[in-house]
C-alpha cells in the first residue's frame, strides 16, 4: 500500500484530514513548514496528534522546496496528493501578495510537476469560495469566476488553472474542491469565530468589520475532511463545492449563537468593512452529491457547541494564542 502525501498537515483542514485517513487504515505522509502566520503553538498541537498514529510519518518543509519535495517523491511510494498548503486570508494577501503567489501556484505547480515525473496521477486540490465574487447566488460550480477580490482568491484560481492544464497534458486526475467558511475545534485562529469565543469568553470587545450582516455558509471540519478523501476517487477533472448548502448565517447571528452557548454577554464594536471581503457565500452542493455522495452531517448548532466545548478544554494554554 502506498502513501497518500497531505501537505498543509498541521494546518486546520489538514490536521482533520490526515486523521481520518488513518482511522481508515492508510499511511500518511505529512508535510508542513509550521510557518507564523499565525500561532505555530496550535499547528505544533496538531502534529502532535497525528504523531500518535503509528501510520503518520511528518517532515517539516515547505512546497516551495521543489529539491525537498523531490526527496519526498523518490524516497516514498507516493499514490494520491492532497494539496491542503495554502497561505489564507483575505487581508493579509493584500498585505504580502508575492508570498500568496510562491505558496498557493508555484507550491502546486511543483507538486504537479512531480506527480508527473514519479507517475503519481490522483490529486485532490483545495480551493476557496473566494474565487466566486461578484457571482449569483448560490454558487454553482459552472460560474464564470474570473473577478477575484483579493490575491488570496487569485492565486487559489490561478492553482485550479494549472491544474487544469497538467491534467489536460498529461492525464492527471485532479479533484479541486472549494470550501466554504470551515470552523470547528483547533481553527485558525484569524478566523471569526474563533475570535468571536475567545474575546466573549474574556470580556474582550469584540471587533466586527461591517455591520455584522453580512452571511457565510458556514461548514464543519468534519465534514470537510470527509469530503476532501472522497474527493480520492477518480473523477478526470472536476471542481466541486465543499459547503453547508443551507441558508447562510449572518455575523450577528453567529455571535448570538456563541453568547448563547457561553452563557455571556459580547460587547461589539462594528467597523468599516473591507473592500476585498464577500457580503455573502453560500454553496450549491448538488454536484458534491451526484460525485462524491456527499453533504454536511454537521449543523452549525451542534458544531459550535463542539468548538466551543473544546475551546473550554483547553482555555489554560489557548490563552497565549494570539488571535
Amino acid at each position: 500500500m502506498g502513501w497518500v502525501l497531505v501537505t498543509g498537515a498541521a494546518g486546520f483542514i489538514g490536521w482533520k484530514t490526515c486523521e481520518f485517513l488513518l482511522r481508515e487504515g492508510r499511511r500518511v505522509l505529512g508535510v508542513d513548514n509550521l510557518n507564523d502566520y499565525y500561532d505555530p503553538g496550535l499547528k505544533a498541537w496538531r502534529r502532535d496528534q497525528l504523531l500518535r498514529h503509528s501510520g503518520f510519518r511528518f517532515f517539516e518543509l515547505d512546497i516551495e522546496n521543489y529539491g525537498a519535495l523531490r526527496l519526498l517523491f523518490e524516497t516514498f511510494p507516493v499514490e494520491a496528493v492532497i494539496n491542503l498548503a495554502a497561505r489564507a486570508g483575505v487581508r493579509a494577501s493584500i498585505e504580502d501578495p508575492w508570498v500568496y503567489y510562491r505558496t498557493n501556484v508555484e507550491g502546486t505547480l511543483n507538486l504537479l510537476e512531480l506527480m508527473r515525473r514519479y507517475g503519481v496521477r490522483k490529486m485532490v486540490l483545495a480551493s476557496t469560495s473566494s474565487v466566486y465574487a461578484g457571482s449569483p447566488l448560490p454558487y454553482r460550480e459552472d460560474l464564470p469566476v474570473n473577478r477575484p477580490l483579493s490575491p488570496y482568491a487569485a492565486s487559489k484560481k490561478a492553482a485550479e488553472v494549472l491544474a487544469y492544464s497538467y491534467h489536460h497534458l498529461y492525464g492527471l486526475d485532479i479533484s479541486v474542491v472549494r470550501y466554504f467558511t470551515v470552523y470547528g475545534p483547533a481553527g485558525r485562529p484569524d478566523m471569526s469565530y474563533f475570535r468571536f469565543i475567545k474575546w466573549i469568553d474574556e470580556g474582550h470587545t469584540v471587533v466586527v468589520y461591517g455591520d455584522g450582516t453580512q452571511a457565510r455558509d458556514f461548514t464543519y471540519v468534519d465534514d470537510i475532511a470527509r469530503g476532501t478523501i472522497l474527493a480520492l476517487r477518480p473523477l478526470g477533472y472536476e471542481i466541486i463545492n465543499l459547503g453547508g448548502g443551507r441558508n447562510p448565517v449572518s455575523i450577528n447571528t453567529l455571535i448570538e449563537k456563541i453568547e448563547k452557548i457561553l452563557g455571556k454577554k459580547a460587547r461589539v464594536e462594528y467597523r468599516e468593512f473591507h473592500r476585498a471581503d464577500m457580503k455573502v457565500t453560500w454553496a450549491e452542493i448538488e454536484k458534491a452529491k451526484k460525485l462524491l455522495s456527499w453533504e454536511p452531517k454537521v449543523d452549525l448548532d451542534e458544531g459550535l457547541a463542539r468548538t466551543v466545548e473544546w475551546y473550554l478544554e483547553n482555555r489554560h494554554w489557548l490563552k497565549e494564542i494570539s488571535v
